[in-house]
């Protein structure tokens, strides 16, 4: 049996929708003469932006994604719908003198890992989506998410659990969002047709997930820390964000860029018909950990 390449995980709730930025025009006066000089923006060095970064996760917020942007020279911090101004307020206070570095975003919903129980691989009570097939010596395995591979031991390619893949070798969640599952069962095929390659700010992506197919969008951010929220949540760090969208079920599944293998389906909010925003495990971390090979 031929299982799909693109599976994924999710939690049974409802995912949020995608925030919606609106940019605000400002009119000038061709002739108008300024009365006072704008003052320039703070810059910040490296390493108070790096100061800034951990201030973030000190905090202890849930339902925030971060990152240094070096472009804008700020710490960008995206808030998901379970974030108050109150909370906002701590996470400046926490950065102290240096707040100032700290540019707050708003994502509608709700920051969860996308685990749930459904179709795909399935293990347990759980139905998590198959990410990108990997070798070692003569032994295949598959990567998914590691928040998958938390909650089985042993993953089938049907919900009554009658055809076995095989068992979780390893898992990492959080922190990391990868693990490694091995093929037991010789009357599956494992097909190949991919290179681990590293995503880029702007990149356009594809993502495969076994609630909602394949989508599109492209890459915002690259190392972002995301604290998801609730049961089953926690800090993952090196998260690459995209605007792709997925739902409950995605979580495993592979982000690519044609033959390119870039990343694991972590978590993220919103769905498929308002759009949302997805963090990805790089795909590069997880088959280093495993000393494995995409192919």
């Amino acid at each position: 049996m031929r299982i799909k390449r693109s599976p994924s995980c999710s939690h049974i709730g409802r995912a949020a929708q995608l925030i919606a930025v609106t940019v605000g025009m400002v009119a000038t006066t061709a002739f108008a003469l300024p009365t006072a000089v704008s003052a320039s923006p703070q810059g910040y060095s490296a390493s108070q932006l790096s100061e800034v970064n951990d201030s973030v996760q000190r905090s202890g917020v849930e339902g925030i994604a971060w990152h240094v942007d070096a472009a804008s020279n700020r710490v960008v911090v995206t808030a998901d719908n379970t974030v108050s101004r109150a909370e906002i307020a701590k996470i400046k206070q926490t950065a102290a003198a240096k707040a100032g570095a700290i540019r707050v975003e708003r994502a509608s919903g709700v920051f969860t890992p996308l685990l749930s129980a459904g179709d795909a691989i399935y293990g347990g009570q759980y139905r998590c989506s198959l990410g990108f097939n990997v070798v070692s010596g003569s032994t295949y395995y598959f990567l998914t998410a590691g928040h998958c591979g938390n909650v089985a031991n042993t993953w089938y390619t049907n919900s009554s659990h009658t055809t076995l893949i095989g068992p979780t070798i390893g898992s990492s969640f959080p922190g990391n969002d990868y693990a490694l599952v091995r093929y037991d069962n010789a009357s599956l095929t494992h097909p190949g047709g991919y290179a681990v390659a590293d995503a880029f700010v702007g990149e356009s992506v594809k993502r495969t997930g076994s609630t909602t197919g394949t989508h599109s969008g492209t890459v915002t951010a690259l190392n972002v820390s995301v604290r998801y929220v609730g049961k089953g949540g926690g800090t993952v760090r090196g998260m690459i964000q995209t605007t792709v969208c997925a739902e409950p079920g995605d979580s495993g599944g592979p982000l690519y860029d044609g033959t390119k293998a870039l990343g694991i389906t972590s978590g993220g909010s919103g769905d498929c018909k308002s759009g949302g925003t997805t963090f990805y495990q790089p795909v590069r971390e997880a088959a280093n950990a495993y000393g494995v090979t995409v192919y």
